[in-house]
């Protein structure tokens, strides 16, 4: 069985966004970049389901890539609750965040996402620490906060700049937050996208704190000789097998899921003589522990 924390949920209002910062028709954006059009939330949300169904894969956490489209992946998770998590981006320095938050999490999201260096924000920031009062209040939600270089393939198909401040990134600034509410799962994914070492630091210190392996990874390039097999068991050695959540990063159609990202991990995971058990619990049980059905909205 196998369940993926890290799908990106591409849904028209996705395309819609992108294609209103370009100045163009969505058709036309979803032209350029050879993408499927996803058509509506609930037939994208179906379709996710039957590939789910021809890859052989259990359940999957599903992201809005856009702030303000938490209803798509509300819309999908209602439609297949056992086989959808959702979670969704929020800015919080927005005056509707906290809104938006509650309105999702009552909805039945489950993750809050938090992406710093593209909304150019602190994580001490007040209305960061006051967000993520609320999601440690509702209990069954995590906060998935992206740290490291951040890269968006769509804009960067579409011409879109990306002003990313890669210093507001820092994984050592997820600290005060998962030490103030040690209950709360924290996730943090690609391993740190490049400042590795930071997460590893503050997965040391927290142990709240979880890595999403997802995506091939490409910030290894940044560590001359670093490979994937060697990122896994200092992984391991320090936040444990119980900590690792597989994500492959999929997104759009008509790749769909991306099984090349689980067939590199595996692979990586045989070669360091990682137990059939604990491949398990990477691949699937951890996820299953945070997201269990029965305690589903």
């Amino acid at each position: 069985m196998i369940c993926d924390a890290h799908v990106h949920f591409f849904s028209p209002a996705f395309f819609a966004t992108l294609a209103g910062q370009r100045q163009v028709a969505t058709a036309d954006a979803i032209r350029h970049l050879g993408w499927d059009d996803p058509i509506s939330a609930e037939a994208l949300a179906d379709r996710w389901v039957t590939e789910l169904d021809a890859q052989g894969v259990s359940r999957v956490a599903l992201i809005a890539s856009v702030p303000g489209d938490e209803a798509s992946v509300a819309t999908a998770r209602e439609r297949h609750p056992s086989r959808l998590i959702g979670y969704f981006m929020v800015d919080p320095t927005n005056e509707d965040a906290e809104n938006r938050v509650r309105s999702a999490l009552e909805r039945g999201l489950r993750g809050v996402c938090l992406f710093p260096a593209m909304q150019g924000y602190s994580l001490h920031d007040p209305r960061v620490l006051h967000l993520a009062e609320i999601v440690a209040a509702h209990q069954r939600a995590v906060l998935f906060v992206h740290c490291g270089v951040l890269s968006v393939g769509a804009r960067q198909k579409l011409g879109l700049p990306s002003p990313f401040d890669i210093r507001y990134g820092n994984p050592l600034d997820v600290e005060a937050i998962a030490m103030r509410h040690s209950r709360m799962p924290i996730v943090i994914p690609h391993f740190g996208a490049g400042l590795f070492r930071e997460a590893l630091m503050l997965a040391d210190q927290c142990p709240n704190v979880y890595f999403d392996t997802s995506s091939s990874n490409a910030w290894m390039k940044y560590q001359p000789g670093l490979t994937l097999e060697q990122v896994f068991e200092t992984a391991l050695a320090v936040a444990g097998v119980d900590r690792l959540l597989f994500g492959s990063d999929s997104s759009f159609f008509p790749r769909g899921w991306h099984r090349a990202i689980y067939n590199v991990q595996r692979a990586a995971l045989v070669d360091l003589g990682v137990s059939n058990a604990q491949q398990t619990q990477i691949f699937s049980g951890n996820f299953e522990k945070l997201f269990p059905l029965e305690s589903r909205g």
